[in-house]
């Protein structure tokens, strides 16, 4: 999809579709919603009344209309309350995943927005993100009939700001998609050296260096955890280091590292997972999808803080050299592990990638995504992530960043008195605790391989892939993170 900006009354915008939000109770009000009506000599509010359309979140209503520059209003209910930027985003999805079969749309923003520039680059992702579907491996009537090939958005005047506010938008938008698009690919074509490709492609692309270590350089490295769990694999493992390093930026500025977890699929290994929950865990490298993301992003825009990403890359399966319950292991910072379970696997490829990304870049902040426990989920539900962190300031300011772009986290404890249970009798430590407080001690068990960086472990087990939409995220990967990133990495490089 195509976005571009118009200065056209809402009147006179030509579309196939024309959408609009309304706050609640505030039809005969909205100065949008009553030009409009006028035009069509009452078309929309005579609709309004015989749908019962007040303007309540979740409601929306489509009118065939004549006297306008669009045959098609779409009036999307924006609620109560004061959250401005995130009905911004809510009204672009829900009009480009409405306008599905429409070839030219127009979005019209709400009257309220306190900043249009900023308003500009939500709807103009929003717009990008609600026209996603994953069709690579759709053929023939299976195909989607029609696609919606542009989409214009109503601004006061197309000045220079809204123009960057636009290109910003759009390389955000087409970043998240793309993450998504890794994120539902088959676990038989994205292999860890498919996905250490398409990191390397993306960094030649958009102006990043990029380094891949194959198994024998990860042997090397010292890496044993990380390769304990390739061992039941016939795909090599792969270690990538992704760098964005802007010449623009401001001496003393933070360096500030993410690390994701880059399982492109997880039987369980020998402690083999059910059917049903194996079904889906092509979705287990999302950790890695968004620190994908995140660089690109941070290239794509331009953001003047040093921003570095490393995946650990592998399969997680049964083969006949399979890592065993009861096996140790030595980490790359030295320590020793006893396996427990081995569908705990994660946690050990990010052990070793973690103190590797500490020792070598020392960054400022160190942070994690993972799809890592189902306990996250059974604590917070789907929709929410689990957040950990051992500096109160780095959590905060994330915290913020995700209020502002609208994804949910829930701060959790890293509760020391759990870490009694991941002692183990013959080596220094187990790499499992016991049945309850399982995405703590997993949090507890990597905060051991960060050294002294301030660090932060985002478990996106629910939001990363959810079995079904959910507000402005689509069935299947939804590249959770990637925008709460960016937010935090903008208002650092505005504070530097």
């Amino acid at each position: 999809m195509k976005v571009s900006l118009t200065t056209d009354a809402p009147t006179k915008i030509k579309a196939d579709l024309l959408a609009i939000g309304v706050r609640a109770g505030q039809l005969g009000k909205d100065t949008v919603f009553k030009q409009l009506d006028k035009a069509t000599d009452g078309a929309l509010a005579a609709a309004a009344k015989r749908e019962d359309f007040t303007g309540k979140t979740g409601e929306s209503l489509r009118v065939t209309v004549s006297g306008l520059g669009a045959p098609v209003v779409l009036v999307l209910g924006l609620g109560d309350g004061e959250r401005k930027e995130r009905d911004v985003r809510s009204i672009a999805v829900k009009a480009a995943q409405a306008a599905s079969r429409y070839h030219h749309v127009a979005l019209v923003l709400p009257e309220d927005v306190p900043d249009e520039e900023r308003a500009v680059r939500v709807a103009t992702e929003g717009l990008i993100t609600g026209s996603y579907k994953y069709t690579r491996y759709l053929t023939g009537d299976r195909l989607p009939k029609r696609r919606t090939e542009t989409a214009k958005i109503a601004v006061a005047k197309s000045a220079a700001g809204a123009k960057d506010a636009l290109r910003r938008g759009t390389a955000l938008g087409e970043t998240i998609n793309f993450v998504r698009d890794l994120v539902n690919a088959p676990p038989n074509d994205l292999t860890p050296t498919a996905l250490a490709e398409a990191a390397r492609a993306q960094s030649e692309a958009h102006g990043l260096s990029c380094k891949v270590w194959d198994k024998k350089g990860i042997e090397k490295l010292g890496m044993n955890l990380f390769l304990a769990v390739n061992r039941g694999s016939a795909e090599e493992p792969r270690l990538v280091h992704m760098a964005w390093k802007p010449a623009g930026a401001k001496k003393g500025a933070k360096k500030i590292v993410f690390v994701g977890k880059g399982l492109t699929f997880d039987s369980g290994g020998l402690c083999i997972k059910p059917p049903k929950s194996m079904v889906d865990m092509k979705c287990d490298m999302a950790g890695a999808a968004v620190t994908i993301g995140v660089l690109v992003a941070c290239a794509r825009l331009g953001l003047p803080v040093e921003v570095h990403g490393f995946i650990g890359a592998t399969e997680n399966m049964t083969g006949p050299a399979a890592y065993r319950p009861g096996d140790v292991f030595s980490s790359l910072d030295g320590k020793t592990v006893e396996i427990i379970n081995t569908d705990a696997e994660g946690r050990l490829v990010l052990a070793d990638v973690l103190t590797y990304a500490a020792r070598e870049i020392e960054p400022d902040y160190l942070i994690d995504h993972a799809t890592l426990t189902g306990a996250c989920m059974v604590a917070l539900g789907p929709w929410r992530a689990g957040l950990f962190a051992n500096d109160d300031e780095l959590a905060s300011r994330y915290q913020k960043a995700a209020d502002a772009e609208g994804e949910t986290f829930w701060r959790m404890p890293l509760d020391e008195e759990l870490r009694e249970l991941l002692k183990s009798d013959i080596a220094d430590m187990k790499h499992v605790g016991e049945q309850y407080g399982g995405s703590i001690t997993a949090a507890l068990f990597l905060r051991e391989f960060i050294g002294q960086s301030k660090w932060m472990h985002l478990d996106i087990a629910g939001p990363a892939f959810l079995d079904r939409p959910h507000g402005t995220a689509p069935k299947g990967g939804t590249g959770f993170g990637v925008t709460t990133a960016v937010r935090f990495l903008e208002a650092l490089g505005e504070s530097a």
